[in-house]
């Protein structure tokens, strides 16, 4: 069985780890949750309110860590997928993430990010010369890091792929599992905007 580590931490958000767990066991897949530690994880909802500039947040399902990431195997896994919510914010100053994230890059792995999840791509120096997608108030950080914004729902650059929200569900997962039945050299992979 093919096998996917997602990642996410407390302040997660909840709708996109659940749609990503459910999404990948549908598919035949054993997606796994990595989290600082393994332990009942605290997830948020974010949405939007009339009258705020910003989202709003609330407590959203929880979600059980399977491994922390001291226990991720790179080579255990086919692919990384990085959620967005308010965990990336920390989660992009932990070493061993940034360390497992460079090792899926250099050795050749999907690597999936959604929303805020583009903010742990940067930190871990992976974001220059590439182009990403991601929720609009992260774009300073990826152009800070070299990288280039687009404003599609998903992009597609080489073995890396982005979606802007949980709203681009639909178009992120399509292109996941396209990129998933595919082997392509990475090399050989073109920016795709969808």
């Amino acid at each position: 069985m093919r096998q996917i580590v997602i990642i996410t931490g407390d302040g997660g958000e909840s709708y996109e780890a659940l749609y990503a767990v459910h999404r990948f066991r549908e598919a035949g897949w054993k997606p796994l949750i990595a989290a600082p530690s393994v332990r009942r994880l605290h997830l948020v909802m974010h949405d939007f309110e009339p009258g705020w500039d910003t989202y709003v947040e609330r407590p959203g399902y929880g979600l059980q860590a399977d491994l922390s990431f001291d226990e991720v195997k790179v080579g255990s896994f086919d692919a990384v997928l990085i959620l967005g919510g308010r965990a990336p914010e920390y989660l992009r100053n932990n070493q061993r993430l940034l360390q497992l994230v460079r090792e899926f890059e250099a050795s050749g792995r999907w690597i999936f990010a959604i929303c805020h999840g583009v903010q742990v791509l940067a930190a871990a120096g992976l974001t220059k010369g590439k182009c990403f997608t991601c929720y609009e108030h992260v774009r300073a950080e990826v152009e800070q890091a070299g990288g280039t914004f687009a404003t599609e729902e998903v992009v597609r650059d080489g073995r890396m792929v982005t979606g802007q929200t949980w709203l681009s569900h639909p178009e992120f997962y399509r292109e996941i599992f396209a990129c998933l039945a595919e082997e392509v050299e990475p090399e050989h992979a073109e920016v795709q905007h969808r």
